[in-house]
């Protein structure tokens, strides 16, 4: 496990489009989500010992802020073949397990990773909807306290998420977050 933390985001930057296979067995795009306010798009997988322990965090923010009106998706870019807890059937039973409320989707061949720039697990980008297009709001840690949800005092997140709901702009620095690296084919 390489610990690693993700890089300053390029604020504003257009998301770039995907269409990827689900647990659900359908095929889930950026397109899907037009008309929500905003889009979570988290990379994230099922051995990370880093996404495991806010996995349940993910849940929650999809169960409150979708009906709000943000959307998520969990794409898991990891090398399933050398990493077989991150195979198609494993990631079935995890978001079967765990009532997962998004689409947790597979980028086997890991261009919509590259695409991103994404480094980690969990990695997460956080668009605004502005005019039809999702623009690069903040990408950062879910919260201070990755591994205990208890120790929690900051919900950097969640605040970005208010902020858009709220119509203003996401006025905290991102802190970075932190997480495995992401498992790449050779």
């Amino acid at each position: 496990m390489a610990l690693t933390y993700t890089p300053k985001g390029d604020l504003g930057s257009k998301a770039p489009p995907f269409s990827l296979l689900g647990t659900d067995g359908k095929t889930h795009s950026l397109a899907e989500f037009s008309d929500r306010l905003g889009l979570l798009v988290i990379f994230m997988c099922n051995h990370c010992p880093y996404v495991i322990a806010v996995q349940e965090r993910i849940n929650e923010l999809a169960k409150k802020y979708g009906p709000l009106g943000i959307g998520v998706i969990g794409i898991n870019s990891n090398d399933p073949v050398k990493y077989p807890d991150d195979s198609m059937e494993e990631m079935k039973a995890r978001a079967k397990e765990q009532g997962y409320v998004f689409p947790y989707v597979q980028d086997l061949t890991q261009d919509v990773a590259k695409t991103y720039g994404a480094v980690c697990t969990p990695d997460p980008y956080l668009y605004e909807n502005v005019g039809g297009r999702f623009l690069l709001a903040s990408r950062g840690r879910i919260d201070d306290s990755w591994k205990d949800p208890s120790k929690v005092t900051q919900t950097d997140l969640a605040n970005a998420m208010d902020a858009i709901l709220e119509e203003r702009p996401v006025e905290e620095e991102s802190i970075p977050a932190m997480g495995c690296s992401i498992k790449w084919k050779d």
